[in-house]
C-alpha cells in the first residue's frame, strides 16, 4: 500500500478491516484498542510499560501480545500513539530515524493538543499521520468503551484520509468533528479548560460544603451542576443564574468574606476571577446593566 493509495472504504462505508497495534497501554490506549476490536479489527499486539499499564492492557485486551514497539509496527497496517503529549513528537521522529516507519503504514496519534504536523517525520517515508483525539475524560475501564457511544472526537487529517479517520471514529460509535491543523492549540485549551477546571471547580465546591459540616455533597451538587450544564450547552450565557446575574452586590460581598475566612486562597482566587468573569459575560448578554456591573467590579477588584 502506497501513500498515494490510501485505505479504502468498504461497500457499507467501513473501513477494510486493519491489523491495528497501541503504543500506550495507558486510559485512553487501552479502551480504544478494545473498541476497535468490537467493530472487527484485529489489535496485533500493545506497547505497555509500567505495572498498571500492562494490567490494564491484560484485562481490556486479554488475548493480545505485549511486545517491543518496532516489533508493533513491523506487524501492523495502523498505529495508535496513544502516549503523553511531550513525548510523541521525539518519539515518532526516532522510529522514522531508526527505519521502523513503513510506506503505507496509518500512524493516528490521540493527543488534543496536536493536529498531524508533529509526525512530519513519517510523512517522507510514505506514511499517513492522522490525529483522532476523543473528547471525553478516561477512567481505564471497560465501561469507558460504552461511553465512546455519541462521543465527539477531534480529527485532523489530510483531505484524502478524512474518511477513513471519520469511518473509525464512526465505529468505535463516536462523533466525527473536523478540527483544523491551526486551531489545535484552541481546541485542546477549550476541552482543557471544560474538563479539567470543571473538576477543580467540583472539588472546591465539595470542601467547601464539608468545612460546614454538611454531608452529603454529591448529591447536593449532582443535580444542580448536572442541569446548569445542560442549560449552559442549549442556552449559552442566558442560562446564567444566581446572584452575579441578579446584580445582588450584597450576596457576592458576603460570599468573597465568607471564603476569605477560610483561608484557602485558592478556593477565594477562583471564585472571584469566576464571579468577575461571569458578571462580565452577564453584562454582554443584556442581563445586568452597566452600573450593576461596575458595582460588582469594584467590590470584586477593590
Amino acid at each position: 500500500m502506497s501513500v498515494d493509495e490510501p485505505l479504502t472504504t468498504g461497500a457499507i462505508g467501513q473501513p477494510n478491516r486493519l491489523g491495528i497495534g497501541i503504543i500506550g497501554a495507558g486510559r485512553v490506549g487501552a479502551v480504544l484498542g478494545m473498541a476497535l476490536q468490537r467493530a472487527g479489527h484485529t489489535i496485533t499486539a500493545v506497547h505497555a510499560v509500567s505495572d498498571a499499564s500492562i494490567n490494564r492492557a491484560e484485562t481490556l485486551l486479554p488475548d493480545v501480545p505485549i511486545i517491543e514497539i518496532p516489533d508493533i509496527l513491523r506487524r501492523s497496517e495502523a498505529v495508535i500513539f496513544a502516549v503523553p503529549d511531550d513525548v510523541l513528537e521525539p518519539l515518532v521522529a526516532g522510529l522514522a530515524a531508526a527505519g521502523h516507519i513503513q510506506t503505507g503504514h496509518l500512524l493516528v496519534h490521540t493527543s488534543g493538543r496536536y493536529g498531524t504536523s508533529v509526525l512530519q517525520s513519517v510523512r517522507e517515508h510514505g506514511a499517513i499521520p492522522v490525529a483522532i483525539h476523543p473528547a471525553m475524560t478516561f477512567s481505564g475501564l471497560s465501561l469507558d468503551a460504552d461511553r465512546l457511544q455519541n462521543t465527539a472526537f477531534g480529527i485532523t487529517a489530510d483531505a484524502v484520509v478524512v474518511p477513513i479517520a471519520e469511518a473509525l471514529v464512526v465505529e468505535m460509535g463516536g462523533i466525527p468533528v473536523t478540527i483544523p491543523e491551526n486551531a489545535r492549540p484552541t481546541y485542546h485549551a477549550a476541552m482543557a479548560h471544560a474538563s479539567n477546571h470543571l473538576v477543580t471547580l467540583t472539588a472546591q465546591a465539595q470542601a467547601m460544603l464539608e468545612s460546614a459540616g454538611i454531608a452529603q455533597a454529591p448529591k447536593l451538587l449532582g443535580n444542580l451542576m448536572t442541569a446548569s450544564l445542560e442549560n449552559a450547552l442549549n442556552n449559552g450565557d442566558q442560562a446564567l443564574t444566581g446572584p452575579v446575574s441578579r446584580g445582588d452586590v450584597g450576596t457576592v460581598a458576603t460570599h468573597i468574606a465568607t471564603l476569605q475566612e477560610l483561608d484557602d486562597p485558592d478556593l477565594y482566587e477562583t471564585y472571584r476571577s469566576m464571579a468577575v468573569a461571569t458578571a462580565r459575560r452577564a453584562h454582554g448578554a443584556g442581563i445586568i446593566n452597566a452600573s450593576k456591573l461596575e458595582e460588582l467590579l469594584q467590590m470584586l477588584e477593590g
